[in-house]
């Protein structure tokens, strides 16, 4: 359980005069002050001593050094303060949905939240994550998108994980260039249509062997583009793949845009859980739905004893966390051989193995899903 927010000191003409120095003083990204924001807060004076906690997100970290400089300066300059003292804290409302550039802040109790922006055409957005790599987060993201496509939905798959992008082998499309309008702010790319769905990846951006080496804003800003700058049509799901982590990548999805929820893929051993309950915790701290989670890898099918189940990374992983965190288990889904030999190939076991058990839990997963967020079904659906 969290802990309760220090009360706040009572208010005095001193307090007033000190916080009156500090309202000049705000966030690079939105404009805003950052004692309207609460990154500033609980300030008052012992004798010749300001003091004051400041409580930045995590997202505003980079500013920090800025801010401190300049707080000092500013009691500093106030007669009779000598000294400044500030006291680190956490930041204890979830950030908001501000437009990327200005990275979007939390209210801290005032003000109005910006509101997020609606992708033009698209009904629904889901997102893909996981707490760590190697889950099969993107083997789960691009076959949900084909399985959703199965049952006659019109669906779009951003593959967010800039640093990775695995979609376009996956999907066989790792040769192929999108269609690229305009220029500037005005540009559009159109997506790649391939295995009944409308993908976009900086995997079709770039040469095959080619590092991503950017830090956050360049990724923000590439998101951005992806989400915005896109040719999506009308669709009635978006399926985004996240990179692995709780990093810039879904700090910028959670700000941009509304979202029908997150789901959370994880294996059943004790390692994978323990970061998938920080992803888990992210999205709920920044006001996502949870729709569940999606236990990967849950036991091993031979295919030369298809009646056999062998749970190589444990068992009950996946229950665990959707226990703790009140959400559903959306799917155990097993380990096969077409699953890795239709990623590989390009064509997701969904589409080159229908019939197998993999195939099926997608598209039952698919179906979960569909019934959860309310997508609307494509026009002339069964």
């Amino acid at each position: 359980m969290a802990s309760p927010a220090p009360a706040p000191s009572t208010p005095n003409p001193e307090t007033a005069a000190l916080e009156a120095c500090l309202n000049e003083l705000r966030d690079a990204g939105s404009g805003r002050t950052l004692l309207e924001l609460g990154w500033i807060r609980r300030v008052r004076r012992r004798e010749q001593r300001a003091i004051f906690e400041l409580a930045l997100p995590r997202f505003a970290a980079s500013q920090q050094q800025r801010i401190v400089e300049a707080a000092r300066a500013a009691l500093l300059g106030h007669d009779g303060i000598e000294d400044v003292q500030i006291e680190l804290a956490a930041a204890q409302t979830p950030p908001s949905s501000g437009p990327i550039g200005g990275a979007g802040h939390g209210t801290g109790g005032h003000g109005q939240v910006p509101e997020r922006q609606p992708i033009p055409g698209v009904q629904r957005v889901i997102a893909v994550s996981s707490g760590k790599g190697g889950v099969g987060k993107s083997t789960v993201a691009v076959n949900l998108a084909c399985a959703l496509a199965a049952r006659g939905l019109r669906v779009g798959l951003l593959d967010a994980d800039i640093y990775g992008p695995n979609a376009p082998t996956m999907l066989g499309v790792a040769d192929r260039t999108p269609e690229v309008r305009g220029s500037g702010n005005e540009q559009v790319l159109s997506p790649i249509e391939t295995c009944g769905i409308a993908m976009v990846s900086m995997g079709l951006l770039i040469q095959e062997n080619q590092p991503v080496i950017w830090r956050g804003p360049m990724l923000n800003g590439i998101i951005r583009q992806f989400l915005y700058q896109v040719d999506w049509g009308e669709r009635d799901v978006l399926v985004v793949d996240l990179p692995p982590g709780t990093g810039d990548a879904q700090l910028s999805l959670a700000q941009a845009v509304p979202m029908a929820g997150a789901v959370i893929v994880t294996t059943p051993q004790k390692v994978s859980l323990q970061d998938a309950r920080r992803g888990l915790a992210m999205f709920l701290q920044m006001g996502v739905p949870v729709l569940g989670v999606i236990e990967n890898m849950s036991a091993f099918i031979p295919p030369d004893a298809p009646d056999r189940r062998y749970e190589l990374f444990g068992s009950g992983g996946g229950a665990q966390l959707a226990e703790e965190a009140g959400v559903p288990l959306l799917a155990q889904l097993p380990l096969e051989m077409p699953v890795r030999t239709g990623g590989d190939g390009g064509q997701p076991v969904v589409l080159g193995a229908p019939t197998s058990l993999s195939a099926r839990a997608f598209l039952e997963l698919a179906d979960r899903l569909d019934a959860l967020t309310g997508a609307v079904p494509a026009a002339g659906r069964a």
